[in-house]
């Protein structure tokens, strides 16, 4: 299965919704830390779901992912070699949920699955490190860019973690997206 990595903070929510809402999953699963109040993130899951063609959903414990879009409302980790499988985590982290602690999850899953991984808009560090992880060991790892994001703090940070990276606009996130998906 293919999997792609999303972390964002602020914004995040309407730039979601226009990278995703019209996008079918076909062997592939979709996992978003989003930075937001636990308390907030069913009603946007509930939102963003009505809109989009695939379903949006709130993982559980040990959730094996399907053809769905996955937004954490703690942390959490994933495993699996065969099948991928999203698990809470007690692993503290300055942000909740905490976009390091889901993607340095991924690093080793890797080998198994075809996975793309994307920072967006946001305020702090949260997702640097561990998107250059990723890049280390192979994952196609992209960033937002100054102009479309509404925070430029985490992708420009990814950025100054990793300057291979190159910042792309929501329209060629989208379509990076739509070409890994068909892959």
């Amino acid at each position: 299965m293919k999997l792609i990595l999303i972390g964002s903070s602020t914004g995040g929510p309407s730039q979601l919704k226009f990278l995703l809402n019209d996008i079918e999953l076909k062997d592939c699963a979709v996992v978003i830390a989003q930075h937001m109040n636990p308390a907030f993130i069913p009603s946007f899951v509930n939102q963003f779901n009505k809109e989009a063609k695939s379903d949006v959903i709130v993982p559980n414990d040990k959730e094996v992912l399907k053809n769905k879009i996955y937004i954490c409302q703690r942390n959490m980790v994933l495993s699996g070699n065969n099948a991928l499988v999203l698990n809470a985590t007690e692993q503290i982290s300055s942000f909740n949920p905490g976009i390091d602690v889901l993607f340095h999850s991924a690093v080793n899953l890797c080998k198994y699955h075809k996975i793309l991984a994307l920072i967006m808009t946001g305020m702090g560090d949260d997702g640097a490190k561990s998107l250059f992880e990723l890049y280390k060991v192979g994952v196609r790892c992209l960033c937002e860019n100054e102009a479309d994001s509404i925070v430029y703090g985490m992708p420009k940070k990814a950025r100054d973690t990793n300057p291979n990276l190159k910042p792309m606009s929501l329209i060629e996130l989208k379509k990076e997206i739509i070409n890994f998906i068909k892959s």
